[in-house]
């Protein structure tokens, strides 16, 4: 097929006609398409994935990584290596395309390569490469390792998927009415519509923008002058780039920036647009920040027989059900670690991304209740961590690490690497209790227990990013009760939050699963069917063409 004049290769819902395209650095739609890092790549495959359910004349922009992000593999000891190995992809389609585009005053060849709509079930989605014979090694690098630890290459990444994107939407004739920039990665776009337009309002006409941020710190700043010499601003002078965004600092923030050349903004839970909107609103000149609270896509996710036996009220087929998924999940663990976990026996689960605020090894913060809850001989219950580290965070590798050692003196507790797609839902219909204990509010939206629910887990998580739009304590799932956390030290709130938690696992969530199975039963069931329709991605995939396309 020739890509030069492209069309979405499926018949369009009329609903949903606008042509849009979503920038991501990252994108999880299927294993064995390794090129996403965690919660912001489930989310983009979830948002592909209904895209393409719903019919949408969308289509998804973003970079081929030769060596994915990182392959999680352990040292002798079991603690972690990183390890990156080449990917290759015989499913992914040469589109014949080929360009150039500026990078540190350099031509840069670009190559796009295509996913088909019917490959995995996903809107198409572009996928850009420069690790070519015609670039020198420094440009081909640009390409290798996702969100790559060198400033100087991470900024590359952003002008490839920005300025290589924009101008890959050229050579295909696309001509989308909106860009949809999912984070500030993809930025540089605007400067390559600003000389394409040759006119701020008509660039803001064209470009939304989703933060997943919820504090300053986190959001991507750069040296500006640095920015000017690769080429981030197009040719713009310095002079131009700080009076059209307003920075007048050495710091570029892509975020900030982002938000006063959008014509519109989200936050991606309805506490995060809250917080984004008191964050930014010290700012002069952003756009209205709204909020699309994040979901999951449940035709993927969710193990369809759980929810057969639960709709016809069948106990015996939805335990027996749960229990086999338990037990399938369990060789992994048993594969990975030599131990076997016993599928009648309360599992708890935390498994997702390793950053600190997302407080991995929490519970075994307090070593005396930790001991207690695992050598209970009434109430036994048996813990699973996995996640992957940011490959030079080197904080979280050490908690990673540290969980590695306290696992060996327990054989109720392991610890898995590999946390990919696969692992990740396997995880989930592992887990009785899905554990969610990051700082409030430092969790944007967080979008791991959704699936969780949809396979039969019971949430248990502080009060933050989607939970206070889902939990009811007690009827579908278990929230730490939210605490006067601005006035409290990390010190405070941590203390506090443990201490809650402990609580609530002693009295309510331990002693129920053993002695109250009917109505852990129905706590389960209520999670599930509260999550399958307010946070299956096809509600959030409407509700950007709703909240954000239109104008």
């Amino acid at each position: 097929m020739s890509f030069r004049n492209y069309q979405v290769p499926y018949e369009i819902n009329e609903q949903f006609k606008k042509k849009a395209a979503y920038f991501s650095m990252e994108f999880a739609i299927h294993q064995p398409l390794k090129i996403y890092s965690g919660g912001l790549g489930f989310l983009a495959g979830s948002h592909l994935r209904s895209a393409f359910e719903l019919n949408q004349n969308f289509i998804g922009v973003g970079i081929l990584w030769k060596y994915g992000y990182y392959d999680q593999a352990r040292n002798q000891d079991q603690t972690l290596q990183v390890t990156f190995m080449e990917k290759m992809y015989s499913f992914l389609e040469d589109t014949g395309i080929k360009y150039q585009i500026m990078i540190h005053d350099h031509p840069v060849w670009v190559k796009a390569y295509y996913l088909a709509p019917n490959t995995f079930c996903s809107a198409p989605l572009f996928l850009l490469s420069t690790d070519l014979p015609e670039n020198d090694y420094v440009s081909q690098t640009i390409t290798h390792r996702l969100y790559d630890a060198n400033v100087a290459t991470k900024v590359a990444q952003f002008i490839l998927l920005g300025v290589g994107g924009a101008k890959l939407i050229d050579e295909l004739n696309f001509e989308p009415e909106v860009y949809h920039l999912n984070e500030a990665h993809g930025f540089s776009s605007a400067f390559y519509l600003l000389n394409k337009y040759k006119s701020l309002d008509e660039v803001k006409k064209r470009l939304v923008f989703t933060t997943h941020t919820p504090e300053e710190a986190g959001n991507e700043k750069h040296d500006i002058y640095l920015c000017y010499k690769m080429s981030y601003f197009c040719g713009l002078s310095l002079d131009e780039v700080r009076k059209l965004t307003g920075i007048d600092d050495d710091q570029f923030n892509h975020s900030l920036a982002a938000l006063r050349f959008a014509r519109k903004a989200n936050g991606v839970s309805e506490l995060h647009g809250h917080v984004s909107r008191a964050l930014w609103g010290k700012y002069e000149g952003i756009c209205p920040i709204t909020h699309v609270t994040n979901a999951q896509n449940w035709r993927y996710w969710a193990d369809k027989q759980l929810y057969r036996f639960a709709e016809s009220n069948d106990d015996t087929g939805f335990d027996d059900r749960k229990m086999y998924l338990k037990k399938r999940a369990f060789e992994i663990v048993a594969d990975q670690t030599g131990k076997l976990f016993d599928p009648n026996v309360l599992t708890i689960v935390w498994a997702r991304r390793f950053a600190g605020y997302k407080r991995a090894d929490f519970l075994s913060w307090h070593m005396d209740r930790f001991e207690k809850l695992l050598s209970n001989k009434k109430y036994p219950v048996q813990i699973i961590f996995a996640g992957k580290p940011y490959p030079v965070d080197y904080p979280a590798i050490s908690q990673f690490n540290n969980l590695v050692h306290l696992s060996k003196n327990y054989n109720n507790v392991a610890v898995l690497i590999g946390y990919e797609l696969g692992l990740s839902k396997r995880m989930k219909q592992a887990s009785d209790v899905w554990l969610n204990n990051p700082r409030v509010p430092r969790e944007a939206s967080g979008t791991s227990g959704m699936t969780a629910a949809m396979n039969g887990a019971v949430n248990f998580s502080t009060d933050d990013g989607w939970i206070p739009e889902f939990i009811n304590h007690g009827n579908n799932g278990f929230v730490v009760p939210k605490a006067d956390y601005d006035n409290m030290s990390t010190q405070q709130q941590d203390d506090y939050d443990l201490d809650e938690m402990y609580k609530i696992l002693e009295e309510q969530i331990v002693p129920m699963y053993y002695n109250n199975k009917e109505t852990w039963r129905q706590i389960t069931q209520n999670g599930m069917n509260d999550v399958r329709f307010q946070f299956d991605s096809n509600r959030m995939a409407e509700e950007y063409y709703e909240k954000m396309y239109k104008i």
